[in-house]
């Protein structure tokens, strides 16, 4: 038998849920957790409970930060009027947004978000 696999305050996570989303509800959540820097268990779970997800500054969240700039960038340039800017890509700028500006504004503390 083997051991339990307990979580970092010791509780075994013996349950199982899940839900359908869409396509684009999917590529803004892994945006988000790519941009969290945390787990995407461990980021669903805090969302849910409401609780604020703490950003850490480390080389996988600046390489997301790097990755989803590079696609908005392509995004923009793809769009000829302002209007035409759809509430993902907008969602997806406000979260890049705020994560740059905790992670330049504490250099050391970490990011809240909301």
């Amino acid at each position: 038998m083997t051991a339990k696999n307990l979580d970092s305050k010791g509780r075994f996570r013996a349950k199982t849920i899940g839900f359908r989303v869409s396509p684009e509800e999917d590529q803004l959540i892994n945006s988000a957790v790519a941009l969290s820097g945390l787990t995407k268990q461990d980021y669903i779970v805090k969302r849910l409970l409401c609780r604020d997800v703490v950003v850490q500054g480390n080389p996988r969240v600046y390489k997301a930060l790097k990755n989803q700039l590079a696609e908005v960038l392509s995004e923009l340039k793809r769009i000829e009027n302002g209007s035409a800017v759809d509430d993902e890509l907008l969602s997806t700028i406000q979260l890049i947004g705020a994560t740059l500006n905790g992670l330049k504004g504490d250099r050391g503390r970490p990011t809240k978000e909301k």
